[in-house]
Parts: C-alpha cells; sequence; structure tokens
C-alpha cells in the first residue's frame, strides 16, 4: 500500500523524537537525572572516637594500690583516691604508725588538720591518650593532679590566692600540709622524688608529672617549654611522649615547685 508523504513525515518526526528521548535518559541516568535518585555523598568533616584501651598506660602502674584506683572506660582512664598518702609526715595523727616528728618546721608552725581526718575520695577521668591543647589555660586553687603516693597536687599558690611563700613555714619535708580539705603538695616531694626521674603523678590534663631529670638522657632537660614539658621517651613510654618535669629551677633559694606553669592539654575537673 503506498505510504503518503505525511506518513513518512510523522515517522521520521516519531523517530527522531524516539531517539532524542532515548538519549536524554542516557545522559541523565550518568548524571543521576532522569527517575533515578542521585548518590549524595557527605563531605562534612567527620569526627571519629579514640580507640578504646586494650590495657592501662604504664605510668598508672606506679600509683599507690592502697590509695588509689584506675580503671578503664573507653579510650579514658578514671582515677579514684582517698587522698591518703603512703609516707610518712608530722601532719598524721601522733598515734597514727606513719607520724613524725617535724623537721623542715616545727609543731607550733604546723596548720590545724591531720592526714587521717580527711574522709571521702578525689576523682580524675583523664584521656588515656592526652593531646596538646590548642593553647595553654592556667591552674587554679585546689587539686590540679593526683600524685603516685594518693595525696594530691597543688600549684605555686595558697588559699585566697596568696603567695606559696607566705604558707612556706608550715610545710613538711615533702613540701606538704594539710587543709582546706585534705594533705597535699606545693613542692617536689622528697618521698616520690628526690633529684630524680621518677613519677610524681597525672597532671588534670592526662599528662604525667616526673622529678626534676629526664629517664631519656639521665640529667636534667634542657628543652623545657613554660610549664616544665617536652616529649621524650621516659621509663614508662617506649615512644616518645609529651609529659611535665618538676623544673630544676630554685624557689627562694631552697625548694623545687611542684607545677608552677600552665596546662599544656585540656584540663579536667578533680572531684
Amino acid at each position: 500500500m503506498p505510504i503518503s508523504l505525511n506518513q513518512v513525515m510523522n515517522t521520521c518526526y516519531f523517530n527522531r523524537l524516539i531517539s532524542a528521548t532515548l538519549l536524554s535518559s542516557i545522559i541523565l541516568s550518568g548524571c543521576g537525572g532522569d527517575n533515578m535518585s542521585a548518590d549524595v555523598v557527605d563531605e562534612s568533616p567527620t569526627t571519629s572516637e579514640p580507640p578504646a584501651l586494650s590495657m592501662l598506660p604504664d605510668g598508672f602502674l606506679m600509683f599507690n594500690p592502697d590509695s588509689v584506683t584506675t580503671v578503664i572506660s573507653g579510650s579514658d582512664v578514671i582515677i579514684e583516691s582517698t587522698g591518703l598518702p603512703d609516707h610518712v609526715s608530722p601532719y598524721w595523727s601522733s598515734d597514727h604508725p606513719l607520724y613524725v616528728n617535724p623537721t623542715a618546721t616545727t609543731s607550733d608552725r604546723l596548720v590545724p588538720g591531720f592526714i587521717d581526718n580527711f574522709v571521702g575520695t578525689y576523682t580524675l577521668t583523664v584521656p588515656g591518650s592526652p593531646t596538646l591543647a590548642a593553647s595553654s589555660s592556667e591552674t587554679g586553687l585546689g587539686p590540679i593532679g593526683i600524685a603516685v603516693s594518693g595525696a594530691p597536687i597543688y600549684n605555686d599558690q595558697e588559699g585566697e590566692g596568696r603567695a606559696l611563700a607566705d604558707a612556706i613555714g608550715g610545710l613538711d619535708f615533702n613540701g606538704a600540709h594539710t587543709g582546706p580539705q585534705s594533705y597535699h603538695y606545693h613542692l617536689e616531694p622528697i618521698s616520690i622524688t628526690d633529684d630524680d626521674d621518677n613519677l610524681v603523678g597525672i597532671i588534670s590534663d592526662g599528662f604525667f608529672l616526673f622529678g626534676r631529670k629526664c629517664n631519656s638522657t639521665g640529667t636534667y632537660p634542657n628543652d623545657l617549654d613554660e610549664s616544665g614539658g617536652h616529649t621524650s621517651i621516659t621509663q614508662h613510654h617506649s615512644d616518645p611522649e609529651y609529659h611535665y618535669h618538676i623544673q630544676n629551677e630554685l624557689y627562694l633559694n631552697a625548694y623545687y615547685i611542684l607545677f608552677p606553669g600552665e596546662y599544656q592539654g585540656s584540663p579536667n575537673a578533680i572531684q
């Protein structure tokens, strides 16, 4: 049967329309178009949780188990202390087995309160792998760390913002006294460290505090920052780690302050 010119033109138009539609589908499908939903790529930054600890960092094994308990909680370490040290002091009650007569001070200069009067705990949670903060921050009054003995670590200020020099006369041979709550250290505690590289304790930002000498060199470190910190290996770190030292700088020509600087990490509350 003969095909008219109109039929031929309509057929060509229809074929062109089909071809155009198919081409559009192919192009759109490749771009995620047509009726197919596009895969959306989320390019927003993601934060990953630090990995859970499989074991306690070695330094925590040095804490006195009679006063301090340390447990793993995910990527953190929870430290709980009775606040009672494991060494002698004239600040124990006179009938306590760890009581000794004062040597660095006198009985009449001891501040009121005995070590064993304190009943309570201190709790500090720190990251198992602490990191340096973008900027340092000031320490405050009250505990800023916990020593391996179990007693708190304080900074270089006395209560009410007074200078530590005002309280020197009442400190025992460990550079410590009681009040406003428990016994605590301000100066190098020779029952823990005496001009050596011993671990003193942990500061509330999660970094360990060591004695005046560095284990990696056997002498006083010469690369400390303003907080007495640097990065090196220690007897408790096989890889270089940031940590603090008691700075080998005399205070009042006779003493060494435990921690006169600022936190270089992010401090955590000691409750």
